[in-house]
């Protein structure tokens, strides 16, 4: 907003219009950020009783219906020797950490389409419980960072 000042005219008026734009910026920011989800705290213990209906397909340390999942956290996805990967998650791009574990186990057709997985995991405390198990059983970085959900 441009605005014209005359002689003598005071120079607080857009002083006082900075400060309350800062302050509406300010509670916009903090709005938004109170709105952004936030990953749930998980129970590796309740996760490892989830994971079992994960063995039908999955294991720890070998391939089975589905890659293995020792070393998960860190790993590029698609990447795991010896199994036939779809195309799809191959060139997905996704780097497994926690954010990108929740949104694949909430919907993994959403996620990459034409993945061949199809299971999912619709209650979001039961995602983080497996999540926690993964990190803690399956190694690989845990530190989460946040290179990949896409």
């Amino acid at each position: 907003m441009m605005r014209k000042f005359g002689r003598g005219e005071s120079l607080q008026a857009p002083a006082a219009e900075c400060k309350r734009a800062i302050v509406l910026l300010l509670a916009a920011a903090l709005a938004f950020a109170d709105s952004v989800p936030t990953l749930a705290s998980g129970d590796a213990t309740h996760g490892a009783k989830i994971y079992q209906d994960c063995m039908l397909c999955h294991a720890l340390d070998q391939n089975e219906i589905g890659p293995k999942h020792r070393g998960v956290f860190g790993r590029k996805a698609g990447t795991v020797p010896g199994y036939d990967y779809s195309a799809a998650l191959k060139t997905s791009g996704i780097v497994w950490n926690d954010t990108a574990l929740d949104e694949w186990l909430t919907d993994p057709q959403a996620l990459v389409p034409g993945t061949k997985m199809t299971f999912s995991l619709d209650d979001a405390q039961d995602r983080a419980d497996v999540i926690t198990f993964l990190k803690e059983k399956a190694g690989g970085d845990p530190s989460g960072a946040r290179t990949g959900a896409r």
